[in-house]
């Protein structure tokens, strides 16, 4: 039996996941802090590696990280997350140390292969995911293909330009749709509001994100709610753009804030409706919560090295 070693990479943890080639279920997992004192990110993960490798032999690793990255050189173009990954070669680093071939994807993109394979978008061939959190990610699945584009940097759904005048995205540029529906874009909107004398629930508060500001919204406060309508209208609009884009079958919804369930759908939905060009974009299509939770990125993962495998 062969195993294939899954990697999710994130700027707080690494994973490690060792799956039967032709199972979902792993044998063993692990995880460590991703930054620690004397340490570079890359001996963590090397470490991580090291002290997990199976005496099963290997077929492959597979990497999930954050991008931008190109996953045919197998180079991280750049992480914000993780000091000193710029135009860092981590296939041939990995491949070259542990003599098996290793595979690279953004996590983003591996998390929506991942709820294709084995999650929410099972029986779907074209499928559009987006995670909503502190940022928002996304990916799509096209004739049961993941969409790359030329140098793997496809799908950066959560950088769709909605506000050309709007605030700034964590990347630089300005009016994306993160900047606004995120997790992070609702909870500065609702700082905002309040510095300029609206009162709220959450007036006087030193810090709080979109978990506070659903719960605040829930009990019935007046900015909280208008914060969800906002971020959901620019939501759904920028779902109804992607809609005319790939005609997916199926939306699958994760992320934190996604869990705020109607406060930010309802108006999505609204919005969404009342800008397609035709209702054909919205027959049949479903609607969903993502399944795989945090072992997205890990099983899409396995799901890449399954196909590269083949």
């Amino acid at each position: 039996m062969s195993l294939i070693l899954a990697l999710d990479i994130g700027g707080t943890q690494l994973r490690l996941a060792a799956f039967p080639n032709n199972s979902t279920t792993p044998l063993r997992t692990q995880r460590i802090p991703t930054q620690c004192p004397g340490e570079s990110a890359y001996e963590r993960l090397t470490g991580l590696l090291d002290s997990s490798w199976p005496d099963e032999p290997v077929a492959a690793i597979s990497a999930a990280c954050p991008g931008p990255l190109d996953p045919e050189r197998g180079i991280i173009l750049s992480t914000p997350n993780i000091p000193g990954w710029i135009n860092f070669p981590l296939v041939e680093m990995l491949s070259s140390r542990y003599k098996v071939p290793v595979f690279l994807g953004n996590d983003a993109n591996l998390a929506a292969l991942g709820e294709w394979k084995y999650g929410a978008g099972r029986g779907h061939d074209n499928v559009l995911y987006l995670t909503i959190s502190t940022g928002i990610g996304g990916g799509v699945i096209c004739g049961g293909r993941l969409l790359t584009g030329a140098h793997g940097m496809a799908a950066e759904l959560g950088h769709l330009t909605i506000q050309p005048d709007g605030p700034l995205c964590a990347c630089g540029q300005p009016g994306h749709l993160e900047a606004i529906s995120s997790g992070t874009g609702i909870a500065r909107y609702v700082k905002e509001q309040i510095a300029l004398g609206r009162r709220s629930a959450l007036s006087g508060l030193t810090q709080f994100g979109a978990r506070e500001i659903a719960a605040a919204a829930s009990k019935g406060d007046e900015l909280s709610l208008e914060a969800f309508s906002q971020a959901g209208k620019w939501l759904g609009l920028a779902v109804a753009n992607y809609l005319h884009i790939f005609n997916p079958s199926v939306l699958i919804f994760g992320g934190g804030v996604s869990q705020s369930g109607d406060l930010l759908f309802d108006p999505m939905k609204r919005t969404m409706a009342q800008s397609v060009m035709d209702q054909g974009y919205l027959d049949g299509l479903e609607i969903t919560n993502a399944q795989l939770g945090d072992d997205a990125g890990l099983l899409g993962a396995l799901a890449q090295a399954q196909i590269m495998l083949r």
